[in-house]
């Protein structure tokens, strides 16, 4: 019954969600709420007995987790945020998109840019930019809102061709389940499915739009700025495959680089501005994030993740490999793929392969299903919940197709 009670804390922090415009209750504060409860609740059910040190361990490591997610969050935030307010996305987008482009071309341009940039960037990185891009084109609303879905599609299909891309991605490889080439084989299915996704959303899209022109002079401090936000995601990516260091750890270094070059050209009254103006933006996204990561942690505490597991190894691999892409949506796919490692089920380089692509791509089924779809939710106010399954239909047959071409191409080249 005990387990029973936290499921349905679980199952009340998703209604909040799909709810939120109904009650006008802040998804960040009720899913927040909802998962300090269900901790709290396991301390208490635990009293007086032996579990209570494992469970404080097993608290202890899902704040580690959120802490590091946290801190990494916050510094890529600020950077995209810092370069945002200064104008320096608008001037990018206008040097590669040309000034007037048909709604339907815009489409396939942004797609592309999102899937190309996650591929080398981390998936927060890589959705922030792709949104930012968002803001510097006049567009209608409902355009808007699906432009931003097809990111977040674009940007979980990128990230699985490559370990820099996806944490589940180098999870599995880090595991020796696959190697560095056999993963680029993903990026034709996930290209192709995205493209798939981009004609499927532009088919009924009219007109041109035009973008919003910045006519500025750019601080040469700022550009300086823009390099080391560069420089820290190439030496994100060089570090954590030479080295193991954390990603994290660099961003945070390149943060404090940022820090140190903004304060020779900054008073202290504008620096204060540029923070108060990102703890405004973002406060709500990370709420958020604590929220969810602890009600998942608690799910993986009671042993639902392992039920999930058990299941997997029930069904043939390439069926449960699908569906384990689909679970992914709705639970936390980090911790769904840590199960299914720990399990050491028997697959083939193409079942692998197959589980890559759904674990890194089968949580944009649904908004909460992916970081990129919780900072999207928070940052494009025309996106909720409820408005992001009109589009179920559309992205379960574009991840069907690049999960059916990922087996039929890794079975071509491994058999």
């Amino acid at each position: 019954m005990f387990e029973v009670f936290l499921i349905s804390l679980a199952v009340l922090a998703l209604l909040s969600i799909v709810f939120e415009e109904v009650t006008h209750i802040n998804k960040a504060k009720t899913t927040l709420f909802l998962g300090c409860v269900a901790w709290i609740s396991l301390f208490i059910s635990a009293a007086g007995t032996d579990k209570t040190p494992l469970i404080a361990a097993e608290l202890n490591d899902n704040l580690l987790e959120i802490a590091t997610l946290w801190l990494f969050l916050m510094s890529t935030m600020t950077f995209v945020a810092y370069l945002n307010a200064k104008g320096m996305i608008q001037l990018l987008v206008q040097k590669i998109f040309p000034q007037r482009v048909s709604v339907r071309m815009l489409m396939l341009q942004v797609g592309l840019f999102a899937l190309v940039l996650s591929t080398f960037c981390d998936n927060v990185t890589a959705t922030l930019v792709s949104l930012g891009l968002l803001t510097t084109f006049n567009l209608a609303s409902r355009m808007r809102r699906r432009m931003a879905v097809l990111i977040i599609f674009a940007v979980n299909s990128g990230g699985v061709a490559l370990i820099t891309g996806d944490v589940t991605t180098l999870m599995i490889f880090l595991a020796g389940k696959v190697q560095m080439s056999q993963l680029l084989i993903l990026f034709l299915p996930a290209g192709i499915s995205v493209m798939l996704l981009a004609l499927l959303f532009s088919l009924n899209a009219e007109g041109h739009v035009s973008t919003t022109l910045v006519d500025k002079q750019l601080n040469p401090i700022d550009i300086i700025i823009g390099l080391i936000f560069l420089v820290t995601i190439v030496m994100t990516m060089l570090l954590n495959i030479l080295f193991d260091i954390p990603p994290v750890l660099t961003f945070l270094a390149g943060l404090s680089v940022m820090f140190l070059v903004g304060r020779t050209s900054h008073t202290k009254k504008e620096e204060i501005q540029i923070l108060e103006y990102i703890r405004q933006v973002e406060f709500d996204t990370l709420l958020f994030f604590l929220g969810i990561l602890l009600l998942v942690g608690m799910l993986k505490e009671i042993g639902t993740l392992e039920l999930l597991t058990e299941a997997y190894g029930l069904y043939n691999p390439a069926i449960s490999n699908y569906f384990a892409g689909v679970g992914s949506a709705i639970l936390d796919n980090v911790p769904l793929t840590a199960a299914l490692l720990k399990a050491e089920p028997v697959l083939t380089t193409a079942q692998w392969l197959g589980l890559t692509y759904s674990v890194g791509v089968g949580g944009s089924l649904l908004v909460i299903g992916s970081a990129a779809g919780i900072i999207a939710m928070s940052k494009i106010k025309e996106l909720t919940f409820v408005s992001y399954l009109k589009y179920f239909p559309a992205l379960l047959l574009c991840y069907s197709v690049g999960y059916g071409l990922t087996i039929l191409i890794a079975n071509q080249i491994h058999s």
